[in-house]
């Protein structure tokens, strides 16, 4: 693991989160959170990537507030006020810093639920992202009113590398939404939902697509517990003897 500083930073208006290896780095990736925000998870998250040679610069969705200070009640709220052209006017503040002030050569996105929709609409809208990973992004039918931007036909525009993962029943992204990625898929028409999450080879770009996990929800990590901080649904965890193979919650 490679020694790492992490600290609150300032960009123009914006504070963020960054977490980068000594001495700097020339690749990075852009971290969209959670409802969450940045909270202990996500900056954990941020330090794990720098801890693998990687700069994480993360955004802040609730310019300094998190679920460790604010009800979730709250950041609901917030959440239906989120207007998709000035947030996507944040990232393209952060991704600036990151290749000029950071000195970063490329930098990709990674976004989890609200922040993996984002991710997709920033991936088809800016060619310089790197890659796109969307961890179970928040795409409803029929769509909030604020969100105005269509996410599914922005990722058809997306020329870098693209990892999509979402529970299989989720009304967040329900089958017939992820089912319309496949004939978006630049470059590759053999791209497609996977039931194993088999990458697809392809000279544009690729869309791995994994909906294996039968379950309404879906957690990208919950250290040492079975249930979810915030909610009691259970978590589908790793099997640690088969990676391969994913435990059912304990209910």
């Amino acid at each position: 693991m490679t020694d790492i500083e992490a600290e609150f930073v300032e960009i123009g208006e914006l504070r963020a989160f960054l977490a980068r290896p000594l001495g700097g780095s020339t690749g990075g990736m852009l971290l969209l959170p959670m409802i969450t925000g940045i909270n202990d998870q996500v900056r954990e998250y941020a330090e794990d990537i720098a801890g693998t040679g990687v700069t994480a610069l993360v955004w802040d969705p609730w310019h300094g507030h998190s679920a460790d200070d604010t009800p979730r009640e709250q950041l609901v709220e917030w959440m239906g006020e989120l207007q998709d052209d000035a947030v996507l006017v944040e990232m393209n503040t952060l991704l600036e810093h990151a290749f000029g002030e950071l000195g970063l050569s490329k930098v990709g996105v990674i976004g989890w639920c609200l922040g993996g929709r984002l991710a997709l609409i920033l991936g088809g809208g800016d060619p310089r992202v790197a890659n796109v990973v969307a961890y179970h992004p928040s795409i409803f039918v029929p769509a909030p009113p604020h969100h105005t931007v269509d996410a599914v036909e922005s990722a058809s525009r997306i020329a870098a590398p693209v990892m999509i993962l979402h529970a299989g029943a989720t009304r967040s992204c329900p089958p017939r939404r992820s089912g319309d990625y496949r004939p978006h898929s630049r470059g590759d028409p053999r791209a497609r939902a996977s039931s194993r999450s088999t990458r697809v080879p392809s000279t544009g770009s690729a869309v791995e697509i994994d909906t294996r996990i039968r379950s309404t929800r879906m957690h990208t990590r919950c250290p040492g517990r079975r249930y979810c901080a915030s909610s009691a649904t259970p978590c589908w965890t790793p099997d640690r003897e088969n990676p391969q193979k994913l435990q059912e919650p304990v209910a």
